[in-house]
């Protein structure tokens, strides 16, 4: 694809997550219905699932948000990303960059209608997962794919499927846990790589996830070669086993053998959300502090950072060569 001949339609493919209370039981009732996001063993009763789940047990994400101020900036960063990669991408050719949510708004119905709207002739997907999985890729590529069928969007699409190691993400990366490092006080620290988790299930299925996680971990690591490190993973729910070690599980352990100075990075994501800001710098570091850990830093996400949108449009360009 030639960038010169555009329009180029870019979408930013992210997960989504509820700007307000009053979001929170219609998001989780779309991403409870995703069978590609969970697989309900009767899928007629799938429907019925999600609406229970997010009528009667949509208390935890409700006090997530109530902690990090009563809303997710995901989208507002998201659009930021977008605003600043179509920036970056102008001297390039006629790029127009589109925020799209996988849950909530706005989805990849309004993207498309917009894209129609402006005249775009060729669409470039690039998910905002680094790291390719197909609960979250997968579903958000499919779900841009039916979009555009369904307002009749007839034009080539190309797709930055992933990029775990591009040498762009990992070095914008490594200057986030560079500066992290500054502040920490004297002494020996522990790196805690944190991927967000997925079921064993998925797992075993030949999803490439865990081994693109096992990438990025490892680029960033050969910029820090003296320092201990590990992975864990977050995110899980349910009762089902996932991805181990679970990070509390890990900082409990780190704990208990006497570390005094850790610090996090998340790998799964790229923009601040409930998972960073609660999960995070909250309740992990809760269970750091009571885990006997003085010092607990968490590098922050690239969310619009210049050295990530430069990587971000050298992607674009890449995938559309």
């Amino acid at each position: 694809m030639d960038p010169a001949a555009g329009p180029v339609g870019v979408a930013l493919l992210t997960m989504g997550e509820p700007e307000s209370q009053a979001l929170v039981r219609p998001f989780l009732r779309q991403l409870l219905s995703d069978r590609e996001m969970v697989l309900f063993p009767l899928p007629a009763l799938q429907p019925a699932f999600a609406w229970l789940v997010s009528t009667f047990a949509s208390g935890r994400l409700r006090g997530a948000l109530a902690r990090i101020g009563g809303g997710s900036p995901l989208v507002r960063l998201t659009t930021r990303q977008a605003e600043a990669m179509e920036a970056a991408l102008r001297p390039d050719g006629d790029f127009k960059v589109y925020p799209v949510m996988r849950y909530g708004r706005p989805s990849a119905e309004n993207a498309v209608r917009k894209m129609r709207d402006d005249g775009v002739r060729r669409v470039l997907a690039l998910p905002l997962y680094p790291q390719y999985c197909a609960a979250t890729t997968g579903s958000s590529l499919k779900d841009l794919a039916a979009a555009m069928g369904r307002h009749g969007l007839s034009v080539p699409v190309a797709e930055a499927r992933s990029w775990p190691d591009h040498p762009g993400y990992v070095s914008a990366l490594c200057g986030l846990v560079s500066k992290t490092l500054d502040r920490k006080p004297e002494g020996p620290c522990h790196l805690l790589f944190c991927g967000h988790g997925i079921p064993m299930s998925f797992a075993a299925s030949a999803d490439p996830y865990p081994a693109e996680i096992d990438r990025t971990v490892a680029a960033v690591r050969r910029a820090f070669p003296s320092l201990p490190a590990s992975l864990a993973w977050q995110g899980r729910t349910g009762r089902g086993r996932w991805l181990e070690p679970y990070a509390f599980d890990e900082v409990g352990r780190l704990g208990s053998e006497g570390l005094l100075t850790l610090v996090v990075v998340p790998v799964s994501f790229v923009s601040d959300h409930s998972e960073t800001l609660f999960e995070l710098d909250i309740e992990l570091k809760e269970k750091a502090e009571a885990s006997g850990i003085k010092t607990y830093l968490r590098v922050p996400a690239l969310n619009d950072a210049p050295a990530f949108v430069a990587a971000l449009r050298d992607i674009a360009l890449k995938a559309l060569a």
